[in-house]
């Protein structure tokens, strides 16, 4: 199913494996290493065995791997089990599981929310080094605790002291994240 000649899906930034790209960093990036998202266009070229898009989007037609009668598969297995190293695929079930109980435009509005709000962290509060955290953030907490710790940072958007301001934020959702359960780091050890 090609959207576009150089598109295998109509919604780039979710792939059919559940992750969102557009909370990804490599989504965010400037210049040639800047990935297009699942299916995007010259998306082969940054990924060019990804099984789930093969699988999903080139063999069967579907946008997401929840429009699969055999959902989920055994390329489940590892996110299953808790062993993926790529950290954001911790929600790649739930995400799933939203967009086949609840529809993908839905899940895509959700997910404009968290996507709006990573814009806005790495525009005002981005200290050079935290997109990834940023992206991290907006990935695995609930919307409501990201809405709460942008607005707590808000009284200092306009101070010019960004590593202020990125102390701030950080701060505000590490303890969300605490409150939560959630898990923050960067790589997982197995």
């Amino acid at each position: 199913m090609n959207i576009h000649e150089n598109r295998l899906k109509q919604h780039e930034t979710i792939g059919c494996c559940g992750i969102d790209c557009g909370l990804c960093p490599r989504y965010h990036t400037l210049g040639t290493s800047a990935c297009p998202g699942c299916g995007g266009e010259n998306f082969k070229e940054k990924h060019p065995s990804c099984g789930f898009l093969t699988c999903c989007a080139v063999k069967h037609g579907f946008e997401a791997c929840s429009f699969c009668s055999e959902f989920p598969c055994k390329r489940f297995d590892a996110e299953k089990q808790g062993f993926d190293s790529f950290v954001t695929h911790r929600n790649v079930l739930t995400n799933l599981a939203t967009i086949k109980h609840e529809g993908m435009e839905c899940f895509i509005t959700q997910q404009k929310t968290r996507i709006a709000l990573l814009k806005e962290f790495l525009a005002h509060f981005d200290d050079g080094r935290s997109k990834s955290f940023f992206c991290l953030s907006c990935a695995l907490l609930p919307i409501e605790a990201l809405t709460k710790a942008h607005s707590a940072a808000q009284a200092f958007i306009t101070s010019q002291d960004v590593k202020m301001k990125n102390r701030l934020l950080r701060e505000h959702l590490t303890t969300a994240a605490q409150k939560h359960a959630i898990d923050l780091k960067l790589h997982t050890k197995k």
